[in-house]
């Protein structure tokens, strides 16, 4: 993915979320300072990298309106993500994962999906990304709410490490979760070296392993 790509998204971010706010914005006083949460009610203002932050982090509770603080601060949010200045990927639930913005107007909707793709076919296309593929892959994945669409623009080359590691360190335990017991002794199984995977007691004995 040329790096055209991911700014003509960030382009179509920008424009279609120009000028957004939460207007009756009280936000969580325990957490924000007033002037802080004060940003989130005014359009067309520059939001302070630290709020912008700790706002993207926050459960949907600490605001009036969460949509709406997510809408008012994607511009920002998604150059410092494309550009890596945004700390807690890979740390922390990204807010856009817990609003419905497949319901928001079809512009939004494919504005921010559009985003995301490219920004994940950037990263697996850029040498050093600013992040770890597999943090920005578990970004991804949680944002769109599903892995599919990620896995079918995957290419082959250095990054299958990175996914294999992934999976090997956080499939295992959500599959269990589903009842998916075979599927995640298999994940498991990705963390070995390849000889040893395939040697592995699992492919004889399947039963008696899960």
């Amino acid at each position: 993915m040329s790096a055209t790509a991911l700014e003509a998204a960030l382009a179509d971010i920008d424009t279609v979320f120009n000028g957004f706010a939460s207007p009756a914005e009280t936000g969580c006083e325990r957490c924000f300072l007033p002037a802080e949460t004060a940003y989130l009610r005014m359009p067309y203002t520059r939001v302070p990298a630290d709020p912008v932050r700790r706002f993207v982090f926050k459960v949907p509770d600490h605001f009036e309106d969460h949509a709406a603080v997510m809408r008012r601060l994607l511009p920002q949010t998604a150059h410092a993500m494309a550009d890596g200045s945004m700390e807690g990927i890979g740390r922390g639930r990204h807010g856009l994962s817990r609003v419905d913005w497949r319901a928001w107007p079809a512009e939004q909707a494919v504005a921010v999906e559009a985003f995301v793709l490219t920004w994940w076919d950037d990263t697996l296309g850029t040498p050093e990304p600013p992040y770890p593929v597999h943090d920005v892959f578990e970004t991804c994945a949680m944002i769109l709410g599903d892995m599919t669409p990620l896995l079918d623009r995957f290419r082959t080359g250095p990054v299958v490490a990175a996914l294999r590691s992934w999976l090997a360190a956080h499939a295992p335990a959500r599959l269990r979760a589903r009842g998916e017991f075979g599927l995640a002794v298999r994940a498991e199984l990705l963390a070995l070296p390849y000889g040893d995977r395939w040697a592995h007691p699992y492919w004889t004995s399947p039963s008696a392993t899960n």
